[in-house]
């Protein structure tokens, strides 16, 4: 669990140094137009305020959210929108300035995912906040290089089949969902916008980790029985990694989310408005973490990096072939498999049908067992278009999962290239030397890529987790399918040994 206790949050650590002017006209790197598509087809950053349900009067707390800047898009806008170094810190600083950042300056383009992350601001410095033990996020060095520390408390938690709810005297209706998280055992009421506020909470908090996207949203016949089912499964992917996550599944707001009680009016708007407050989201966010003690090769550092967006890229291109093929095949298994086993199994009843113009007494058992045939093969055409639902569509829901995290990553590798660019940049002008300043450029940018390691290291354990869990049911499936078919085929067989 994530929580600052009595004795861990007397426990601090203070990181601040001065801020800088704009001095650089350094361009920052592009998304491929791959991951701009997806972007603009998944789940938008910004929360659903209207366009879902409406907020209750507990949830409307405009001072609070406006403080902190709403949605990740108005912090990333606003250049002042980290907490920055205090007068007399900067005055403090002044004189280890020209040492950290020198002519290593800003980006002229404020609207790159390394300025709005806090990414730039870390690494030249002007983050400050305080830490205490209990927020403290610690990168370590696994077998396969940096990782998140294992949340030492893991859990899961179960979402039950939403239930219909009415307010205002049944004028208006909304759908709740009941979680039960394992190590709490009480079960809290939540609905599709409260996944949405915490949606937006994290993404705001958590720059260089892939929040999970939401299933997506849908203004219209959101009380259908195929839309409720789906959105639940996906719902149920979205809380499935939330928990395997170590940093998410500790962090504040989401152990808020999951055991505040739905009855605490008080306390959830507590837990919420500490939540819009926080001060350890964008730059300050990176003051948590807590790298190995040897830093990384940050030319080696690249390389892995670099292979990663390749292969997202790559795994990107064929999840949407793979999910319009299992699309193309459902569908023929619903409409042309189903009409076309129909198709046989009338044929065959018609010919059974003008044997019984034979009245001959031993032609009866053969004119049985051909009308058998017919129905077994109508009734197969039923198992086809069943089927897609046992199978495919789940391989479907994993799918759509991964295409989120695949739309995170252009962003979380851009505020990582960003700060290398700026290592690159200090080393260039030589402003960065053994024993000089040892918060400095190098030291911040260690501190991000072992954070964007880690997060791909995670990535790479859950990706092949759940293929393999999901692939193992696929072909479950099939076996239980086919070997349904056989078992009627076996049956219509054996009538024929009667004629």
């Amino acid at each position: 669990m994530h929580g600052n206790g009595t004795s861990a949050s007397q426990n601090y650590y203070h990181q601040t140094s001065p801020q800088r002017r704009d001095t650089s006209n350094e361009s920052t790197p592009t998304h491929s137009a791959v991951y701009q598509g997806h972007q603009q087809q998944r789940h938008s950053f910004q929360t659903s305020q209207g366009s879902d349900e409406d907020w209750d009067d507990d949830w409307d707390d405009g001072v609070a959210a406006d403080e902190h800047g709403g949605t990740p898009e108005k912090r990333g806008n606003a250049q002042a929108g980290y907490p920055t170094t205090s007068t007399s810190a900067s005055r403090r600083g002044s004189a280890q300035q020209s040492k950290n950042t020198g002519t290593v300056g800003k980006n002229l383009n404020r609207f790159s995912t390394f300025v709005k992350s806090g990414g730039e601001a870390f690494v030249l410095g002007e983050a400050s906040g305080l830490v205490r033990d209990g927020d403290k996020i610690f990168v370590v060095m696994g077998q396969y290089g940096p990782e998140w520390q294992e949340n030492p408390y893991p859990f899961t938690c179960t979402i039950d089949d939403p239930t219909k709810q009415t307010k205002f005297k049944g004028m208006k209706s909304y759908m709740s969902y009941g979680l039960t998280p394992s190590h709490t055992q009480s079960q809290v009421n939540r609905r599709y916008k409260h996944f949405d506020w915490l949606y937006a909470r994290l993404v705001e908090k958590f720059p260089v980790i892939s929040v999970p996207h939401l299933p997506e949203k849908q203004a219209t016949g959101r009380f259908e029985e195929d839309f409720i089912s789906k959105r639940r499964k996906g719902l149920i992917w979205w809380m499935n990694h939330m928990t395997s996550h170590p940093i998410l599944s500790k962090c504040d707001v989401f152990q808020h989310f999951l055991t505040c009680s739905s009855n605490d009016e008080k306390a959830w708007k507590q837990g919420k408005r500490k939540a819009e407050k926080d001060d350890l989201v964008g730059a300050n966010f990176f003051l948590t973490i807590c790298p190995p003690a040897l830093p990384l090769d940050l030319q080696e550092v690249e390389g892995n990096v670099d292979g990663f967006k390749a292969f997202t890229k790559k795994m990107d291109e064929n999840i949407i072939q793979l999910n319009a093929t299992i699309g193309e095949f459902a569908r023929k298994q619903i409409t042309g498999f189903k009409k076309e086993y129909q198709r046989v199994g009338q044929a065959f009843r018609l010919l059974s049908q003008a044997f019984e113009f034979d009245q001959q007494v031993y032609s009866a058992p053969l004119n049985k067992a051909m009308a058998n045939t017919g129905e077994v093969y109508e009734t197969i055409g039923d198992y086809f278009a069943e089927q897609p639902r046992q199978d495919l569509e789940p391989i479907s829901d994993l799918l759509a999962i991964y295409q989120g995290h695949l739309a995170n990553f252009p962003d979380i590798i851009h505020v990582q290239k960003g700060a290398l660019t700026k290592a690159k940049e200090s080393q260039k002008h030589g402003e960065e030397k053994d024993g000089i300043a040892g918060g400095g450029i190098h030291d911040r940018c260690n501190i991000i890529s072992c954070a964007t390691l880690a997060e791909i290291q995670h990535f790479h354990r859950v990706r092949v987790r759940d293929f393999k869990a999901q692939m193992q049911h696929f072909l479950q499936q099939q076996i239980s399918f086919f070997q349904k078919i056989t078992g009627k085929l076996e049956e219509a067989l054996d009538m024929y040994d009667q004629a």
